[in-house]
C-alpha cells in the first residue's frame, strides 16, 4: 500500500479576522473568526451558523439541557471584510519594505492585520 501524502490548502483567513457569510443558512451575517480547521478546510464563525446541542447532566452543566453552540462553516462559504471600507474582499499577498510576505485587500489595496 502507498503512503498517501496530504496537501493542505492555503487559507487566507485566519483567526481574528472579521468575515461576512456569503452563501448558506447564515447568508449575510457577519462575525469574528474563532477558530480556522485547516485540514478541514472549515472555519468557525462567533454567533453564526448556531446549532442546538443536546448535552447530558454533568459535572460542569448539573442540569443538562439544550445549549446553541457554533458550527463550522465551509471556508469558501465566507469572504473577509476590507479593513477600510467594510464590504468584503478578496485577499492577495504582497512583500512589504521589511522583507516579509504580508496579505492585501485586492479591493483597497490596503494591509490585512
Amino acid at each position: 500500500m502507498k503512503n498517501k501524502v496530504t496537501v493542505q490548502p492555503k487559507i487566507k483567513i485566519r483567526k481574528g479576522d472579521l468575515v461576512k457569510v456569503i452563501a448558506g443558512d447564515s447568508r449575510g451575517q457577519e462575525g469574528k473568526v474563532l477558530s480556522v480547521l485547516i485540514t478541514k478546510s472549515r472555519i468557525l464563525i462567533e454567533g453564526v451558523n448556531l446549532v442546538s446541542k443536546h448535552t447530558k447532566p454533568n459535572a460542569a452543566n448539573p442540569n443538562g439541557g439544550i445549549i446553541k453552540k457554533e458550527a463550522a462553516l465551509h471556508i469558501s462559504n465566507v469572504a473577509l471584510i476590507d479593513p477600510k471600507s467594510g464590504k468584503t474582499t478578496r485577499v492577495g499577498r504582497k512583500l512589504n519594505a521589511d522583507g516579509k510576505l504580508v496579505r492585501v485587500s485586492k479591493k483597497s489595496g490596503e494591509e490585512i492585520k
